[in-house]
């Protein structure tokens, strides 16, 4: 794995094996920042959301042992911290006929990540709901256009508006936003991020529906991810927002303090 090579069920992955996933784009995934011994914060929801997504996507049963002992190979012999992606796909799968395929395999590839937190992220409001918003799944193809829509405008990223005004999630992140009642998070269709389910388990929050209007009223708004931690959004729009408050603060060093599991 020290050159970037990506496993299937732990073996090195041939172009055969990966032709039905770029050809269907049919599949779900997690990533993981794997810290320099190799913890994983939230381990057990990324199981728990791998589990939860092979019986929606494949109405299969996945094996977490599994897919431990494979990151556990992929991780071996690496330095620093990395992200860990696992994707859950069938190489067999066809086009014709997807509802045969229900022996879903485990991919692993890695990568290394990057400092935590990145700097401030400029987001431009779009109007767009994923596809079963709730599953992680590899069809990206609507969000990635939207955030290349948006850096063609001038933004680092996409924020999802839908149909009823009420912002939700960026291209691959939640958001949240602080305003003189505190933690907001969006109610809206959104992935259960992993990120965002420890910081409501150590912060007070509310869950709210988030108009844009209000979301550009807000003193802050900031995205999370496995990836990044705690980013905040320096604007939305045209609106400028603010990047430092006490509660942005209180939030990183709350995520940070979460203690990594054990693979």
């Amino acid at each position: 794995m020290l050159g970037g090579m990506a496993t299937l069920d732990g073996l090195p992955v041939s172009p055969d094996d990966l032709l039905p996933l770029a050809l269907t784009n049919l599949g779900h995934f997690t990533s993981m920042r794997a810290d320099a011994d190799h913890q994983i914060r939230g381990l057990s929801l990324h199981l728990e959301r791998l589990v939860r997504d092979c019986k929606s996507v494949w109405g299969a049963d996945l094996d977490t042992g599994r897919v431990r002992d494979h990151v556990r190979h992929a991780l071996d012999g690496r330095d620093g911290p990395c992200v860990v992606r696992v994707t859950i796909y069938d190489p067999t799968v066809d086009m014709g006929h997807p509802a045969d395929a229900d022996q879903p395999h485990v991919l692993v590839t890695v990568r290394p990540a990057g400092s935590m937190p990145p700097p401030p992220l400029r987001a431009q409001s779009v109007e767009y709901e994923r596809d079963l918003p709730e599953v992680k799944h590899v069809g990206l193809f609507g969000a990635l256009h939207a955030r290349r829509t948006a850096q063609l405008n001038g933004y680092d990223d996409a924020l999802f508006v839908g149909p009823d005004g009420h912002v939700s999630e960026g291209g691959t992140w939640n958001v949240g936003f602080i305003g003189d009642d505190g933690v907001v998070w969006p109610k809206a269709p959104v992935l259960p991020g992993v990120t965002m389910a420890l910081l409501q388990q150590q912060v007070e929050h509310q869950v709210a529906a988030v108009s844009l209007d209000r979301a550009k009223g807000m003193q802050v708004a900031f995205a999370t991810n496995t990836s990044i931690g705690v980013r905040a959004l320096s604007c939305i729009d045209d609106s400028l927002m603010t990047v430092e408050h006490p509660l942005l603060d209180a939030l990183r060093e709350a995520y940070l303090s979460i203690p990594g599991e054990a693979l």
